[in-house]
């Protein structure tokens, strides 16, 4: 037997439980869901956990036909906020995992979830 190679299979097993591991947790944050908002409240959005925006709730009292543009930027300044939640919340997951190990292509891994 060549020495070392026990080592190798017990890599091996470990990247198996890692990855098994890293699945159920981008399945989990499928079903967890942040909250983004603007202007305190008027515009509400609700994105998971793999940064699916899944609903916009918009207050009849922030809706003025005169003026759009302070509506549009309200909304997307909720979405910035909930989809930058959605990313933390996801780190923060996949950290422990990792122990806090920062390793080289997870964040694009979080970001094609």
């Amino acid at each position: 037997m060549i020495k070392g190679l026990g080592n190798i299979g017990g890599l091996l097993k470990q990247a198996k439980e890692f990855q098994k591991e890293m699945e159920r947790v981008k399945e989990e944050l499928k079903n967890r869901v942040v909250e983004g908002s603007a202007g305190g409240g008027m515009v509400t959005v609700q994105v998971n956990g793999h940064q699916e925006l899944l609903s916009v709730k918009i207050e009849p009292e922030v809706v003025n036909p005169d003026d759009v543009e302070m509506l549009e930027d309200l909304i997307l300044a909720a979405i910035t906020q909930g989809m930058d939640k959605s990313r933390a919340l996801a780190r923060e997951e996949m950290a422990k995992i990792t122990g806090g190990i920062n390793l080289p292509g997870l964040s694009g891994l979080l970001e094609q979830m």
